[in-house]
């Protein structure tokens, strides 16, 4: 789907957003070099004589090893592991809890927040980790647009930071912002982001070990073959029980599949429905399938544009008319797609916003709901004035048989299989597709050289980032340069929902405002959410003693909130590896850990959780 860098994202741009068509952006920018990084770090001294690794298989490319400018879920979720936030999220049931802020408090009036900075948190290079990270790091994000270019909307809001003592953090709003206890921006060292020139360009790939203050720390990386890390000796909640992680890049599916039955790795995500029943009869191998956090989607090109007003791409005409866009989804038969494509592992899609969040979970109801209908489908284009010729093709205005092209990705087998249905019920339709199928969708989606694509973002708890992607503000400033944007969505009364939800603690009338942005979201018809796919992944039981899903109860394993599950992994007694990356055997535990209860002075606690997920976030 489209994992797009939002996204920020792209959520920007969900496994994109951030965008879930799966963007598979390429890794390796041009980099700045940094002066003087400090050397080593105990964690990765350690064990270089072998022990255990955990290799994790992974199909999604690293955009960015920058804080700054990540977007895709598995860069998003390397993060996790290396650099600390404000706060994390219970494994259980994504409770917000303290990390690198121990507690925290607003004023009356919701202005201005308080966040105690733990004493007990250290850079991996030794130096402390205190309040002004945290406060120059917002700071920079604040001042410098590159540094804002995944996660600025939580700064956007923001009037000043400051640190008036190591422990303390103070961050005065120029309105009340309802997400202020999810910031979920990595806290980075300011001894050494200060040395860096560029953020646009500087995307930390270039010495190791990288200096975090997360359980791990990032000790080799290959674009498109492995990233390496050991564990962080002098984490503050304790040292991981692994002695290496990897994650480890195929690019095809299969190939993933046959080195986890191979021992080659512990763990793979995002299975097919014929590899997850393959492996569930095989000895050692266990299959994980739970309700899922990303919806599946088609989006159309409402015409590519920047803030500057000038417009870009070439995108079909004919998409711009809210009928053609209507009758093709009224001709997408969702339970077909259900039962012959994901083979009964997805729910039909309705809304932006899975079920599996009930709280802001919407569909449509009555005649504002697109069902399955050819007859009506067929009925909206001849009475938008679209008849068909003598060969039984449907004529544009132009004159000019109506033929659409959608963005493919070439990895992902759902991409194919339901390109194939589509041709077939708009082929009857009189409307011709062509299925372009490629490694990367990248280029021309953020060129706007799309007239559909498939697309599709993990969601979090707190919907807000998979909703900011469609707001004016993320569209790109130019045509020349790259927005947060998913889909080029821009509609000033969606926007007008999105400001009432950011402000809105009462969680009640929160959640009424986000189903009324789906509602209109929906009447737009620029996106048509198709499938609620589940998570389907495996692992091998001889080499993992026990795992825990995030939440505890029919939870995913892969790209979960937090660094829980590699954090707590606990190798089995029979698993060792070699750590290169490239034949390693391994194990893991996946631990619950029990969360904290937090009071949040003067409102209720409401969490933000980023975008971006699975094949992953504009993927």
């Amino acid at each position: 789907m489209v994992t797009k860098v939002p996204s920020r994202p792209l959520s920007r741009r969900p496994d994109r957003p951030r965008r879930t068509v799966r963007l598979l952006l390429a890794a390796g920018l041009t980099t700045a070099s940094l002066a003087a990084l400090p050397a080593t770090t105990a964690a990765a001294e350690d064990d270089k004589s072998g022990g255990t690794t955990l290799t994790v298989a992974v199909s999604q490319s690293i955009d960015s090893l920058s804080p700054f400018l990540a977007q895709k879920l598995t860069s998003t979720s390397i993060h996790r592991l290396a650099y600390e936030y404000l706060t994390n999220y219970d494994a259980k049931d994504a409770r917000t809890v303290p990390a690198f802020a121990t507690e925290w408090s607003s004023s009356p009036d919701k202005l201005t927040w308080t966040y105690k900075i733990r004493e007990d948190s250290t850079w991996s290079d030794g130096k402390p980790a205190t309040a002004e990270d945290a406060a120059w790091t917002f700071n920079k994000m604040m001042t410098d647009p590159n540094a804002a270019t995944a996660n600025g909307s939580f700064t956007a809001n923001f009037a000043e930071v400051t640190a008036p003592d190591p422990g303390t953090l103070v961050i005065r709003l120029k309105k009340p912002q309802a997400t202020m206890t999810a910031l979920d921006v990595p806290i980075v060292p300011k001894h050494v982001w200060e040395k860096v020139g560029d953020f646009s360009k500087f995307n930390n790939d270039r010495q190791f070990p990288i200096v975090g203050n997360g359980p791990f720390v990032i000790t080799d990386f290959k674009v498109d073959q492995y990233l390496k890390l050991k564990p962080n000796k002098t984490f503050w909640r304790g040292a991981p029980k692994f002695d290496e992680l990897v994650f480890k890049y195929y690019k095809d599916g299969d190939a993933a599949v046959a080195a986890l039955q191979k021992g080659e790795v512990s763990f793979v995500p995002n299975l097919t429905p014929a590899q997850a029943a393959a492996l569930k009869t095989q000895k050692d191998i266990k299959v994980n399938d739970a309700p899922g956090r990303r919806f599946y989607a088609l989006a159309t090109n409402p015409g590519a544009r920047a803030k500057d007003g000038k417009t870009f791409g070439n995108g079909h005409p004919a998409l711009l008319d809210p009928a053609v866009r209507r009758a093709l989804f009224l001709s997408v038969d969702r339970a077909t797609l259900v039962e012959k494509v994901f083979q009964g592992h997805a729910v039909e899609g309705e809304g932006y916003i899975p079920p599996r969040f009930g709280s802001y979970f919407w569909k449509p109801e009555g005649a504002q709901k697109r069902g399955y209908d050819p007859a009506a489908a067929a009925k909206a284009l001849d009475d938008a004035g679209y008849a068909k010729n003598g060969e039984g093709k449907r004529i544009g205005k132009d004159g000019r048989p109506l033929s659409f092209r959608i963005l493919c990705h070439a990895t992902d087998p759902n991409d194919k299989a339901v390109g194939k249905y589509l041709q077939e019920w708009w082929g009857e339709l009189g409307i011709g597709l062509t299925v372009e199928c490629m490694d990367s969708v990248s280029d021309p989606w953020v060129k706007g050289d799309y007239d559909l694509a498939f697309d599709g973002w993990s969601v979090n708890p707190d919907p807000d980032y998979v909703l900011s992607i469609h707001t004016c503000g993320t569209l790109p400033a130019t045509p020349k340069d790259t927005g947060a944007t998913d889909n080029f969505i821009c509609d000033k009364r969606f926007d007008e929902l999105y400001a009432q939800q950011a402000v809105e603690y009462d969680t009640a009338k929160r959640a009424d405002l986000v189903k009324r942005m789906q509602s209109r979201l929906y009447d737009t018809g620029y996106m048509n959410v198709m499938a609620y796919p589940n998570a389907l992944e495996a692992y091998r039981t001889d080499q993992i003693a026990s795992i825990t899903t995030m939440p505890e109860a029919a939870g995913n394993l892969w790209g979960q909130d937090g660094y829980w599950s590699w954090w707590s992994a606990v190798p089995a007694a029979s698993a060792s590896g070699s750590g290169d990356g490239s034949d390693a055997s391994s194990a893991g535990v996946l631990i619950g850990v029990g969360a904290a209860v937090v009071v949040v002075a003067g409102g209720l606690v409401l969490f933000r959780m980023r975008r971006r997920a699975t094949a992953d976030d504009r993927e």
